[in-house]
């Protein structure tokens, strides 16, 4: 078993190595997940969330062995980066990986748990909740500046983004990070980043009028390109389901 732990946590080691150790039997599970599992853990005023990635396929077990980096790895490597540059994410804690012979097995990624009031999904499934346009705008200024600042999130998703009422404003925060690129990203790029988060019509022209104020684009561009890849997303979603339903009829 690697491990690598935060200087920040370095007296929780003992305690962690056991949570690892005994993960499948203690833990509170959060969630409910058909790959990965995430269980919490309470150490005094600590909380921890402990993500336990799935053992991957064969051919993925010699790759994660040998060249590239884990998705636990990745996962605290790539939320440190974000609060370097001003984003937040849980803070990250420490990454555990084990292998056997060159094959890759379990992997965990440990952070601090937030308790957060919302994430972006309660917006798209309820569109009278309190606030829903000041938070979409507030979640749109936010995704532009994760833009701006280079982060090109792959799976910024209804569940990935973590939203806590500060006074009057709304702070964002980023969890599960393992897909994530760093890179200067152009207009098309950086509307086709939203694509992924709603097929509501009516929540992307309020993103679309947002991101136009923030980035001197103008609305039809920017709503006409949103709306588009948006379209074409839910299309290759939709269409995956079926294939799957079909070939995986007795499940």
């Amino acid at each position: 078993m690697i491990k690598t732990i935060s200087s920040n946590y370095q007296e929780l080691e003992k305690n962690i190595d056991s949570v690892i150790l005994n993960f499948d039997k203690i833990g509170d599970e959060f969630g409910k997940f058909s790959r990965n599992k995430i269980k919490l853990f309470s150490f005094g005023e600590t909380k921890l969330n402990v993500k336990s990635f799935k053992v991957p396929m064969l051919i993925n077990r010699i790759i994660y062995g040998t060249f590239r980096k884990s998705k636990a790895r990745r996962s605290f490597e790539f939320a440190k980066r974000l609060i370097t540059l001003g984003i937040k994410s849980p803070e990250p804690i420490a990454y555990y990986e084990n292998s056997n012979y060159g094959f890759f097995g379990k992997s965990y990624y440990v952070s601090e748990h937030l308790n957060c009031d919302l994430t972006f999904r309660e917006l798209t499934k309820d569109l009278n909740y309190p606030d829903h346009e000041i938070i979409l705008r507030a979640f749109t200024r936010f995704t532009f500046q994760l833009h701006q600042q280079g982060v090109n999130f792959l799976d910024h998703s209804p569940g990935n983004t973590l939203i806590v009422k500060k006074g009057l404003d709304y702070d964002f925060y980023l969890v599960d990070l393992n897909r994530m690129e760093f890179m200067e990203m152009n207009f098309k790029s950086r509307i086709k980043n939203f694509s992924k988060l709603t097929s509501d019509n009516h929540i992307v022209g309020i993103m679309s009028d947002e991101y136009s104020k923030c980035s001197n684009e103008s609305f039809e561009d920017v709503y006409n390109l949103m709306w588009k890849y948006t379209c074409d997303f839910q299309y290759k979603f939709n269409r995956k389901k079926r294939i799957k339903k079909l070939l995986f009829f007795w499940k």
